[in-house]
This record gives C-alpha cells, structure tokens and sequence, in this order.
C-alpha cells in the first residue's frame, strides 16, 4: 500500500459568530485547513493538505451558540505510514542511542543497533555514527533508504509518533553505501576461520 493517499472527505466546521460577515466560502476554506491539517483522522491517516473546498448546503445553528455549523466536503492528501515500506529520508537529528530520520512529514527512529552490520563508535559533538570496521559513517544531513519496521501513530500529537526504522538489509542504508555495494566497492566481510579437527592425543608407546 502506497503512504501517500487522497480521499474526499466530508466534515463539519464552526463558524464563529464574529466571522459571519466576512466571505463565508474564504471562512470556510481557511477554518477547514486550520482544524484538518497536520491531524490524524479516522482512517489513522496524517492529513497533510486538503484541497477542493466546498461547501454542503447551508449552514444550522445550535441553539444557544451563535456559531453556525458548515458542512463542507474536501480532497484530502493523506500519509499512512506502512510496516515494511521503503522510505527515503534525510538524517534530521543525531543521539547517543541513534538517528531521527524524516520522510515526508514525520520522523522515524534508526536505533544505533539497526544502523549498518558492524560496531558503531558515536560522535556527539560531530552528530555522527561511524563504523568500527567499515569506517561508514552517518550524520545529520545524509539521505538514506531505510524500511520501516515499528509503527505507533499518536492521534493527539502525531510528531511525538513512534516510527522505527532499519537499514540492516540489502540494498538499504546511506545512498552512498548503496552505490559502493553495486560497485563491488564496499567493506569486505571479515571471512570466519573454519575450525580444524582436533587431532587424538598421541599415547604412550606400549613398552618391550
């Protein structure tokens, strides 16, 4: 399933009564993108534009509230992070225990662990992961492919959304690393010594 989706979608927004006067469809328009974007709606989709405004009929009042409530019916551009999808994204912020990785509108964690098959030295002051063996190394500002494998999306505040990441798998990581690997230039795996038999112990030579 691909992230990126749009629907058409029908809601109902409040008019306050101090905005009656003004250009109802301009009103409607702008209070649809204020309380739509940037939240999560019913699918658990992040809407991250809506598009086509229009309004549905004419708007009721509530008894007691001077507002009038609009129906209105737009295309929403929405992101669904997906288990397993390939993301492309660009390291955004760098910390002890890994990176922060943003695609599209929201962030996903690479945990130091899931970086790359090698032991990985951390450079705080340089906002950098560096391979022991290897020598690749991460920081802020690389583009990266990477596959999500953690998805926890927070309906209130959809920034603080836990997205995991890795990039431990062929044909992932840095781009750079990418196009070494296809150039038979990237680090060689160290090969595992095979173990020899142990040979019998020599006994003693049986006397004359």
């Amino acid at each position: 399933m691909k992230m990126y989706l749009i629907v058409t979608r029908e809601e109902v927004v409040r008019i306050p009564p101090e905005q009656l006067t003004e250009n109802v469809d301009e009103v409607v328009e702008m209070l649809t993108q204020q309380n739509f974007e940037g939240k999560i709606g019913r699918n658990g989709g992040l809407t991250v534009l809506t598009t086509n405004i229009e309004r549905l009929g004419e708007g009721r009042i509530v008894h007691g509230d001077g507002a009038v409530y609009q129906g209105v019916k737009y295309d929403a551009l929405i992101f669904i992070p997906e288990l397993q999808e390939i993301v492309h994204g660009t390291v955004c912020e760098m910390l002890r225990f890994g990176a922060f990785v943003r695609f599209g509108p929201l962030d996903g964690l690479l945990h130091i662990s899931q970086v790359m098959d090698d032991r990985i030295d951390v450079d705080v002051s340089n906002s950098r992961l560096m391979g022991k063996d290897s020598k690749r190394d991460l920081k802020v500002g690389d583009d990266a492919r990477a596959r999500v494998v953690a998805v926890s999306i927070n309906e209130r505040s959809p920034r603080e959304s836990k997205i995991g990441l890795t990039m431990r798998q062929p044909s992932l990581g840095k781009f750079e690393w990418i196009e070494e690997d296809i150039r038979g230039e990237g680090p060689k795996k160290p090969k595992k010594k095979k173990k020899g038999k142990k040979g019998k112990k020599k006994g003693k030579k049986p006397g004359p």
